[in-house]
C-alpha cells in the first residue's frame, strides 16, 4: 500500500472520528470538554490539513445533524458545534501565528541580513579602496625614497664637485697670478731696467755726443711704448674698457678681429642691435662666455674657421659659438676630475648666475658648438 492510499485512510478515519466525537459533544450538556475537539485539531495538524480542510468536514458533519431540527434547535446546535470547531483549528490557528511570527521574524532577520550584507559589501569596497591606495602610497613612498636617495647621492657628488671646483679655481688663481707675475718680471720689469740704463747712460753722454743721444733717445722711447702696449693688452685681459664705454657689440667685435689675427683662425661676429639692452651683468657674461670660448677653440680644437652669433629669441638671447675643429667627450670632460675642464665649468656657472641655460655639443668630422641662453629681464629662460 503507497503513502497516498495511506494517507486517504488516516482523511475518512479522521473524518469519522470528528462526527463521532461532534455529535458527542452535541449531545451533552452545554458546558461540556472541549478537549477532544483540540486533539482532533493536532491530529489533523499532523496530517497536514488547513482550517479550509477542517471546515469542510465540520461542515459536512453539521448538516447531517441539523437536517430536520428546528429553528430554535438548529441555531444552538450551529453555535455549540462553533464552539467545538474553534477549538478544533485552535493547534492550526497556533502554528499559523507561529509561523507568521517565524515569518515576520525571518523578515526582519532577512532584511537585516540584507542590511548587513550591503554594509559588509560597502565595507569591502571601502576596505579594497584602501588597499589600492594603501599600494599606491606604499608604491609613491618607495619611489620618493629612491628619488630621495638619487638626490642625496646627487648632492654628495656636487659637494664633491664643489670642493673640487673649489680647489681647481685656487689653483687657478694661482697659476693666473704667476703668468701675470712672470709676465710683468720678464717683460715689463726687464722693459723698464733697459729704459733706466739708457737713461744712465743718456745722462753721460750728453755732453758728449750729442747725435747718438737721439738714438738712445727713440730706442728709449719704443721701449716705454713697448711697455704701455703690454700694460694695456693685460688691462683688456682683465677687463675691456670697450666693453664698458663703447658696449658689447665693439668689445665682441674688436675681441673677435684680435683673435683672428693673432691666431690665423677666420673668425664672423653676427649679432643683432638689440643686445646692448640688456643689463651690464648680462652684457657681461655674453662677452666673457664668447672669450673663453675662442680661447678654447686657440688652444685645442686645432679649427680653421670659428663663427659667433647671438640672436633674439621670444623673451630671450641665445649666443652660441661654433667652430669646425676636433671633437671631445663632453660628458667626460665635464664630469673629469682635475683643472682641464675649467674653462667650460667657469662659462656654465657664468651663464647660470643670470638665470640661463649652458649646453656644449662635440660631433666628430661637425666640430664644436657652445650654446648660452638667457633671458632679456631677471627670471629663468624657456
Amino acid at each position: 500500500m503507497n503513502s497516498e492510499s495511506i494517507m486517504r485512510r488516516e482523511l475518512i478515519g479522521l473524518s469519522r472520528r470528528y462526527r463521532a466525537e461532534l455529535r458527542k459533544f452535541l449531545s451533552q450538556r452545554p458546558r461540556a470538554s472541549s478537549r477532544k475537539a483540540h486533539e482532533l485539531g493536532r491530529k489533523a495538524m499532523a496530517l497536514g490539513l488547513e482550517t479550509l480542510d477542517l471546515a469542510r468536514v465540520h461542515d459536512e458533519t453539521l448538516i447531517t445533524l441539523v437536517v430536520g431540527c428546528a429553528a430554535d434547535t438548529r441555531n444552538a446546535l450551529i453555535k455549540r458545534a462553533g464552539a467545538f470547531f474553534a477549538e478544533a483549528i485552535t493547534p492550526i490557528e497556533d502554528t499559523h501565528r507561529t509561523a507568521q511570527e517565524a515569518n515576520v521574524q525571518l523578515g526582519q532577520l532577512n532584511r537585516t541580513l540584507h542590511r548587513r550584507s550591503t554594509d559588509l559589501a560597502a565595507s569591502n569596497r571601502q576596505l579594497k579602496r584602501e588597499i589600492v591606495q594603501r599600494k599606491r602610497v606604499e608604491g609613491a613612498l618607495r619611489n620618493s625614497e629612491q628619488h630621495y636617495a638619487q638626490l642625496l647621492e646627487q648632492s654628495h657628488r656636487l659637494q664633491e664637485e664643489l670642493r673640487s671646483l673649489s680647489r681647481q679655481l685656487l689653483s687657478a688663481q694661482e697659476e693666473e697670478r704667476k703668468r701675470i707675475s712672470r709676465e710683468l718680471h720678464d717683460e715689463i720689469a726687464q722693459t723698464l731696467s733697459s729704459i733706466n740704463v739708457q737713461l744712465a747712460t743718456l745722462k753721460r753722454q750728453a755732453a758728449i755726443n750729442v747725435k747718438g743721444l737721439r738714438k738712445k733717445i727713440a730706442s728709449a722711447q719704443r721701449m716705454v711704448e713697448k711697455s704701455v702696449d703690454i700694460v694695456h693688452r693685460f688691462a683688456r685681459d682683465l677687463r675691456p674698457p670697450a666693453l664698458d664705454d663703447l658696449g658689447l657689440i665693439p668689445a665682441l667685435h674688436s675681441f673677435v678681429k684680435r683673435f683672428a689675427n693673432r691666431t690665423g683662425v677666420r673668425a664672423r661676429l653676427t649679432v643683432f642691435a638689440q643686445v646692448e639692452r640688456l643689463d651690464g651683468a648680462r652684457r657681461t657674461m655674453l662677452y666673457r662666455v664668447a672669450q673663453e670660448a675662442l680661447t678654447n677653440v686657440a688652444r685645442h680644437a686645432r679649427a680653421t674657421r670659428v663663427e659667433v652669433s647671438i640672436r633674439e629669441l621670444p623673451g630671450a638671447v641665445c649666443m652660441e659659438i661654433k667652430d669646425n675643429g676636433k671633437s671631445f667627450p663632453v660628458k667626460r670632460i665635464l664630469h673629469a676630475k682635475g683643472n682641464k675642464h675649467l674653462g667650460l665649468l667657469g662659462m656654465r656657472e657664468r651663464v647660470e648666475m643670470v638665470g640661463g641655460h649652458f649646453s656644449v655639443e662635440s660631433v666628430k668630422g661637425r666640430g664644436t658648438t657652445i650654446r648660452a641662453q638667457i633671458p632679456f629681464r631677471n627670471g629663468r629662460s624657456r
